[in-house]
């Protein structure tokens, strides 16, 4: 059951109050441009549904291409094409056991982010 949501318009508030203190001590805890640039680049890896199912694959088990075209129902050719995106991203990692390529995530830090999202779409 999707939760109804109180809409505001902000073009008809009455704003002409600035909080100084609180505007001030924001924009000390604000990360740098080059920094929001970056997370922002992220999240956007994270708005294709493949790239998400790829991750969550990794999320189980270490995987090889091959592997998780056939999980995917996709091509060698596309999943390696994401692959090399989530790479870029360092969101995942590979390593070679003679020809054979296996992939997993990075770090934890991955898991969270997904993990967290799980939560915040199911409340």
């Amino acid at each position: 059951m999707a939760k109804e949501k109180d809409t505001i318009d902000i073009e008809s508030l009455d704003c002409t109050v600035i909080h100084e203190e609180t505007v001030e001590a924001v924009r000390g805890k604000m990360p740098d441009e080059d920094t929001m640039l970056t997370l922002a680049d992220l999240f956007k890896v994270f708005s294709d549904s493949t790239r998400v199912k790829i991750i969550c694959a990794l999320l189980n088990a270490e995987m090889c291409v091959c592997d998780i075209a056939a999980l995917l129902g996709m091509s060698k050719s596309a999943i390696s094409h994401q692959l090399r995106t989530l790479r870029q991203t360092r969101l995942v990692k590979y390593r070679r056991e003679g020809k054979t390529v296996y992939y997993s995530l990075e770090d934890e830090h991955v898991g969270t982010i997904i993990g967290q999202g799980l939560v915040h779409i199911s409340e």
